[in-house]
């Protein structure tokens, strides 16, 4: 298994933990949009980061990042594989088309 991948398996078995116990638990149980919320938090944090120029503290946040993405996709019922179809799907072309594509 790749790191994402053990980290998505561990976020699939914390979130049936008691969320007393667990912090993705407790996210989890305050519904999708708390889990949403952290997402964009530490999404902020991670920028602030990549400007400061701080690559430590950037690694970190990142690493912050994609826990919170994969809680959030957890809590919609979308795992890490939907996600890696989606990014094959894409390798096929360049950026600018998969853009065009989606009328962005």
């Amino acid at each position: 298994m790749t790191p994402l991948e053990t980290l998505a398996a561990t976020i699939a078995e914390r979130a049936k933990a008691d969320p007393d116990e667990s912090w993705t638990a407790r996210l989890l149980s305050k519904g999708p949009e708390k889990a949403a919320e952290k997402f964009g938090e530490e999404a902020i944090e991670a920028v602030i980061e990549a400007v400061r120029g701080d690559r430590e503290r950037l690694v970190a946040e990142a690493a912050d990042v994609l826990y919170h993405l994969l809680v959030m996709l957890h809590a919609r019922g979308i795992g890490l594989a939907d996600v890696e179809a989606e990014l094959e799907r894409r390798r096929a072309m360049s950026g600018l088309e998969e853009k065009a594509a989606r009328g962005k």
